[in-house]
């Protein structure tokens, strides 16, 4: 199958390519298109295609959709502080990107099956204690608003027969290998990546904030099965929340001493940032995951086993 993967460049991005250039991976891949704004990792395989263009421009949408795709999965996006800092630099990236690919997809290709990388960031305000799939969007941020957007679109694309999309509502990934990012949740990660590093983290909301979490290779898997699955089992709502579970950002620190000891754990401070704190606040952390598990995707258990699981993969080429 020839497939498309925007964001290429980026964390999630660069793990899903090399899961689908794997020899167990569910899509057997025969051409693969990377595509980024950024430069791309070089790949020793002859199927893989590297493509650096702005999405934000429609005729590279056009031009991209051209090399041919059966699968296309639009992970790119400007993440949440950038989009929150630079309001028409990241309606540009994550709105005017998406409908653009959509229309191209519809236009000349469409029954690629593409998969939109949403967020639990469409969440906000006056929500239940517990979420699913069907929870009524109110975005406190540009971000969650832009991705909103997005699904309505995408839902209505699929709707109409124009193209056989999805969107998958990922958690807050953790813990990512690499440079803190401008998302909002950027020190969900920080504060076990830095430490394990031996490097101090400062985390800007209170231990008592909770989050809703997801591994980088639980949801690289997610988002890769979803683009297997048949669209009647979506129903008339083409937008998944993908599994995850709730954690205090208190016992993940507990969790840290846990796996790597005390010295390390205690290179975690807290500082509250306002605005930081106001925006994660506001985002729900517990969720539904029937619909998802029943559809076979695949969650983490605890927080544990997610430490112990980027020490073992990621900590040596994490920073």
């Amino acid at each position: 199958m020839k497939v498309i993967v925007t964001g290429a460049a980026g964390f999630l991005g660069s793990r899903v390519a090399d899961a689908l250039l794997n020899k167990d991976s569910p899509i057997k891949v025969t051409k693969l298109v990377l595509t980024d704004v950024f430069p791309i990792k070089e790949r020793e395989d002859p199927r893989v295609v590297n493509v650096e263009m702005d999405l934000g421009e429609q005729s590279n949408a056009n031009k991209l959709v051209d090399y041919g795709c059966d699968v296309f999965l639009h992970l790119a996006a400007v993440v949440s502080g950038k989009s929150e800092a630079e309001y028409d630099f990241g309606m540009r990236g994550n709105l005017d990107a998406t409908r653009y690919l959509l229309e191209a997809l519809r236009k000349k290709s469409p029954a690629t099956r593409f998969v939109f990388a949403s967020s639990v960031g469409v969440f906000g305000g006056d929500v239940p204690p517990v979420l699913d799939d069907l929870t009524a969007v109110m975005p406190p941020t540009s971000y969650g608003t832009a991705k909103a957007m997005c699904e309505l679109l995408v839902n209505d694309f699929g709707r109409r027969g124009f193209v056989d999309a999805c969107s998958v509502r990922l958690p807050t990934v953790s813990v990512r290998a690499g440079a803190p990012n401008t998302a909002v949740t950027s020190f969900a990660s920080g504060i076990i990546r830095e430490p394990l590093n031996g490097i101090p983290s400062v985390c800007p909301v209170p231990p008592e904030q909770e989050m809703w979490l997801t591994s980088p290779a639980t949801v690289v898997k997610n988002i890769i099965y979803a683009a297997t699955l048949p669209k009647e089992v979506f129903g008339s709502w083409r937008t998944v929340n993908l599994p995850g579970f709730t954690v205090s950002v208190g016992n993940m620190v507990k969790a840290l001493k846990t796996v790597a000891g005390e010295k390390v754990a205690s290179l975690v401070s807290f500082k509250r940032d306002e605005t930081l704190a106001r925006i994660n606040a506001i985002v729900p952390s517990k969720f539904d995951n029937t619909k998802a598990l029943k559809l076979g995707f695949y969650v983490d258990t605890n927080f544990e086993d997610v430490i112990r699981m980027y020490i073992r993969d990621d900590l040596k080429k994490s920073l």
